[in-house]
């Protein structure tokens, strides 16, 4: 496999060509590393069953093993892949976009490569630009996990060129937004009274 591309995207106003671009690689099945608001992501479109193996296989474990969420560009078609009640949409809709990953129950449209067996599904609204306008300009959600540093002191690599001498020969694109954080997404589990799952950037408690 030749080497991914590195590209530059503003952080604050994300050039419309490159999204393009990105999201084009994407629909062909394209696996890409990209900035969210805590730390950079793994991730592909959600109904491309070879791109979420070659995800998986990235990360060395199972398509049923993983835990992957669903970057989203805003609630509105949440109801599509996940089941969400009123209370928890309120809470949501405060909390998001930020920092956070919502477990729900998922609906039938979620496709079961995307998590196995899995009832559940995460939902993620990065407030992050390039994150939301490759989601808008794809048309759907990306799927998405963590990219992990082996260094056990730096959990979560934060500098893209850094990242890029790593991935190049495992995926096809690698973006530059500028250096990412090393504090993960707070995992909170929306079926169950929005227990804290994984703590991390988010504090949940202050949209309760």
């Amino acid at each position: 496999m030749r080497n991914a591309a590195f590209i530059q995207i503003h952080p604050d106003t994300p050039q419309e060509r490159k999204i393009r671009e990105v999201a084009d690689i994407l629909r062909k099945g394209g696996v890409i590393i990209y900035p969210t608001d805590t730390i950079y992501g793994l991730g592909c479109d959600i109904h491309n069953a070879r791109a979420v193996e070659r995800v998986c296989q990235i990360k060395g474990v199972k398509p049923e093993k993983v835990n992957l969420s669903f970057i989203c560009s805003d609630l509105t078609h949440i109801s599509d892949y996940a089941r969400i009640d009123t209370p928890t949409y309120k809470v949501m809709k405060k909390a998001l976009p930020g920092p956070f990953t919502f477990v729900l129950d998922a609906t039938g449209n979620t496709p079961k490569y995307a998590g196995g067996k899995k009832k559940t599904v995460g939902i993620r609204v990065p407030e992050n630009n390039i994150a939301l306008a490759l989601v808008r300009e794809l048309g759907n959600p990306i799927l998405s996990t963590s990219i992990r540093d082996e260094d056990e002191v730096i959990e979560y690599s934060t500098d893209p060129e850094l990242i890029y001498e790593k991935f190049r020969n495992l995926v096809d694109v690698v973006i530059d937004g500028g250096y990412g954080h090393n504090i993960p997404s707070t995992v909170v589990d929306a079926t169950n009274n929005f227990d804290v799952l994984r703590q991390g950037a988010g504090d949940i408690e202050q949209f309760l």
